[in-house]
């Protein structure tokens, strides 16, 4: 029988909904962008993606696939476990 992770809040120690999940990973990447001086635009060519797509990222309203996040690392230049904390 296979057990499901479960992420926890840090503050509260309760499970984390997906969509706080999905928030956190954007709030991570657009300070990442930020603080590299780019602009979703620039991030978006860089990954072969559309500008809109990044925004929905940065939003928490997409869920990327794995191969997307480790991109977005790259891109970054960062480790993933940098913005999937």
């Amino acid at each position: 029988m296979m057990r499901r992770s479960v992420q926890l809040n840090r503050v509260t120690n309760q499970p984390r909904s997906r969509r706080d999940v999905l928030v956190a990973l954007g709030k991570r990447v657009r300070s990442c962008r930020r603080d590299r001086g780019l602009t979703q635009e620039a991030l978006a060519d860089a990954l072969h993606i559309s500008t809109a797509y990044v925004s929905l990222i940065e939003r928490g309203g997409r869920n990327p696939p794995y191969t997307t996040v480790i991109a977005i690392a790259r891109a970054l230049g960062v480790s993933p476990g940098d913005i999937c904390e």
